[in-house]
């Protein structure tokens, strides 16, 4: 699966490692945030990655400004350590608020208009307040999804998520079945984007389909094979027009004209 051209992104990972989450289930998780990078259009210019880990305590373990290529990054994932203890969600987010989203430690200037996204994992239901912190969040421009495992309670997933909710909260029974949301993502981040970003190579209408595009042509032009470029209808062509007898192609339109020793009636098709 190639990388999607995803909108930039400064993109956060909130990952629940309680007592709660066994180690062979953390093990899921890392591959998910593994697999997630993968789909990602990861570097200095474009999509930015945060990893925090959070228990009691919460710890960030790589920050938006230390790794710009894949491969460090899933090293990098590959080492995180399981905290467990308790489930401080509120205090997760308030974190990332905090020491992550800030420019020293790689967050780009508002200015950029780079969507700052979070996507926090959790089995559990926090044992500390989150709908305030987390509303806090969003009016500072955070956009939140809440990927709920197994026990997770939903209420709070709710109460975290950014609108619409049928959006930012997912639901997975397992661990083990935790990497089937990669692909939800993957076209999240990158379906409406594609014709956006201007990377496409339709030479008139670009149209977003799911994670990729078609081409589409303006009105008065059909594609041609390659499915990229236009050609301008003739129509002029037989059953296009109603010219009694001479059609004349004319900037997307066409005019009627007659024979010698015809004239053309008002109504510009026929000739007497």
């Amino acid at each position: 699966d190639a990388a999607c051209k995803n909108r930039p992104l400064d993109l956060v990972f909130i990952i629940d490692s309680s007592r709660s989450v066994r180690p062979e289930e953390f093990e899921k998780v890392k591959i998910f945030l593994s697999k997630m990078i993968d789909t990602l259009d990861v570097g200095e210019r474009t999509t930015r990655v945060a990893v925090m880990n959070y228990a009691s305590t919460v710890k960030v373990e790589f920050p938006l400004r230390t790794y710009f290529d894949k491969a460090s990054m899933k090293e990098a994932v590959s080492h995180i350590e399981p905290l467990s203890a308790g489930t401080m969600t509120g205090l997760a987010i308030q974190t990332a608020m905090d020491e992550v989203f800030t420019e020293e430690m790689g967050t780009r200037p508002a200015t950029f208009n780079i969507p700052k996204v979070v996507i926090v994992v959790t089995d559990g239901r926090p044992q500390d307040q989150v709908q305030d912190v987390a509303a806090s969040a969003r009016t500072a421009g955070i956009e939140i999804y809440a990927v709920g495992v197994d026990r997770a309670d939903m209420q709070s997933l709710r109460l975290m998520a950014s609108e619409p909710l049928d959006e930012h909260v997912f639901y997975v029974e397992t661990y083990g079945v935790i990497e089937k949301l990669t692909s939800k993502f993957r076209e999240t981040f990158c379906a409406a984007n594609v014709c956006a970003l201007g990377t496409h190579d339709c030479e008139q209408v670009c149209v977003s389909n799911g994670g990729s595009y078609l081409c589409d042509c303006y009105e008065g032009y059909t594609l041609n094979p390659d499915k990229r470029t236009c050609s301008a209808v003739d129509l002029c062509a037989p059953g296009r027009h109603e010219c009694d007898q001479i059609c004349v192609s004319n900037n997307r339109s066409y005019v009627c004209e007659c024979y010698e020793g015809y004239t053309l009636n008002p109504d510009k098709k026929t000739c007497s």
